[in-house]
């Protein structure tokens, strides 16, 4: 059972992203505030649900959040600050969309840089411990999802419908074959053997 709250403030938002192992595309994270009368039974960490269920949650907890809000960075600015700070500056992003400035944030994981003067707490697993961590991550890989399934169109040899752009069998085949497109992490090990120089 997945907790409501963690702090005594009702304009809690709760932060995750999506993406940060993966190969190619962006790292998408969301920030969600859920009213205290928020429940759905299927509501969980998005790792532990079918896609089907993620898609019928996501309107959901649109339709029901206080605020939501969801904020992509590209491969290319990955690339150059890191995929931890990419994180961290998703999550920013998402919680400067929320259209309420929340009292009090949660974060899925254990590193997190302030926002604003606003107090958090890092919670490992969050997304399977709260509720607002848990919508923000079910909205963060849907968003994602989408995204790559739409560059799948543009580049089905990778199977990014399949793979959403994770390091599968399949999709380091499809580099080792066809070379990288630009919406791959250059910094990223895309392969096992890979050397600096091929790239």
């Amino acid at each position: 059972m997945l907790a409501k709250y963690y702090s005594k403030y009702t304009l809690e938002a709760g932060t995750d992203e999506a993406g940060r192992g993966c190969l190619s595309g962006p790292v998408v994270a969301a920030a969600v505030v859920l009213p205290r009368h928020f429940y759905h039974p299927l509501l969980n960490d998005s790792k532990q649900l079918s896609e089907k269920n993620r898609q019928l949650l996501r309107p959901i907890i649109e339709a029901e959040a206080i605020a939501f809000g969801v904020a992509f960075i590209d491969e290319k600015e990955i690339d150059v600050v890191n995929i931890l700070n990419a994180s961290i500056k998703a999550m920013h992003g998402a919680i400067e969309k929320l259209k309420i400035v929340p009292e009090f944030i949660i974060v899925d994981g254990n590193r997190f840089k302030p926002y604003g003067d606003i107090p958090h707490q890092t919670i490992v697993k969050g997304d399977a411990k709260f509720m607002s961590i848990a919508a923000a991550s079910v909205l963060a890989k849907t968003y994602r999802d989408d995204f790559m399934e739409e560059k799948h169109l543009k580049y089905p040899q990778y199977h990014w419908d399949k793979n959403k752009g994770y390091p599968t069998k399949q999709h380091r085949e499809a580099i080792r074959q066809f070379g990288i497109t630009p919406l791959h992490r250059k910094t990223f090990r895309l392969l096992p053997e890979q050397l600096k120089s091929q790239l």
